[in-house]
């Protein structure tokens, strides 16, 4: 099927014959992975009498010679998937296989993407972009703290690099423009944190996504944000070497010499917001955070810090 979808991907029409001849296959079998290609994968085919087959839009796929020519420097491998569970639970099994650190996992889509706290992220095909770079931490749990911030702050950079310049952070692990999401980090650790372990570093962009009915909180992505297409290939080599050179400044000097360029970025900074702890909500105003990357929070006068991986903040009405 992938084999047909590059023969499309021009946004050219194509007869069925041609594209039978070319696949080997029958003219049926064409309109069989065509339907295929529309109802599982949510592609868009225009079907004209006497003409023949074309996607709604051109497609632009992910090159792993691309990327590396846009970012050598980088030098991590790349693995593109045309469809996958999700990039996250691809690279927990590569790592479970013996696979050497640092590499790359890319897909065109996700069939079980996540989020934090077990949300799920709607993957459409050769749309966004779904990241997973496994990193081995030797010996070091100061390499871990405010990981997850350092990660979004290389994303939130990224997108201002390429024109999103409203693109903020929400702590601990959204990019935000407004009040909207357009990317999102999710970490995941194997082994011991105090000796050697394997940290996934999950990113997630709202590239050139324009409809999505299954989204269940408010989103935008860069194509809504600029009005044009992007090229997923430049994206993922510019972000590679953003997050190379923070996750360089984070492993020697520790969180605390990225705290406060996160700070500036915090679209949140001094609002009144409401914490949210499974069924315990904590009001206060955000001061910013800790060197740890920990949210500081001042609480009926009183400053104090909250981490962990399952609290939740929103902005109260009266911010």
């Amino acid at each position: 099927m992938l084999t047909l979808l590059k023969l499309l991907k021009d946004g050219r029409f194509h007869s069925g014959q041609a594209l039978g001849a070319a696949l080997g296959i029958s003219r049926s079998a064409v309109w069989k992975q065509l339907q295929h290609l529309e109802a599982e994968w949510g592609l868009s085919i225009h079907k004209v009498r006497g003409r023949g087959y074309q996607l709604s839009a051109p497609l632009a796929l992910l090159n792993s010679v691309e990327i590396d020519e846009h970012s050598p420097a980088c030098g991590w491998p790349v693995l593109v998937f045309d469809s996958i569970d999700s990039t996250n639970a691809e690279a927990l099994r590569s790592i479970g296989r013996g696979m050497a650190a640092p590499f790359l996992v890319l897909a065109e889509r996700q069939t079980a993407g996540r989020g934090r706290r077990g949300r799920k992220w709607v993957s459409p095909f050769a749309e966004n972009i779904y990241y997973s770079l496994v990193l081995r931490i030797d010996g070091g749990m100061r390499q871990l703290e405010g990981l997850s911030l350092v990660v979004g702050l290389a994303v939130m950079q990224t997108l201002r690099d390429l024109g999103i310049a409203g693109a903020g952070l929400k702590w601990p692990n959204d990019v935000l423009v407004g009040e909207k999401k357009i990317a999102g980090v999710l970490l995941e650790l194997v082994g011991d944190p105090a000796d050697v372990c394997h940290v996934v570093l999950g990113v997630g962009i709202n590239v050139n996504m324009q409809m999505a009915d299954e989204v269940d909180q408010q989103w935008t992505s860069m194509r809504l944000e600029a009005g044009k297409a992007f090229d997923r290939n430049l994206l993922v080599a510019r972000l590679g070497i953003v997050l190379r050179e923070h996750l360089s400044r984070h492993q020697s000097a520790g969180f605390s010499v990225l705290q406060a360029e996160w700070e500036q970025g915090h679209l949140w900074q001094g609002r009144a917001v409401s914490l949210i702890a499974g069924v315990n909500r904590i009001d206060g105003e955000v001061i910013g955070i800790d060197g740890q990357g920990a949210l500081r929070l001042k609480v009926g006068g009183v400053e104090k810090v909250f981490s962990g991986g399952e609290l939740s903040l929103r902005l109260r009405d009266d911010s």
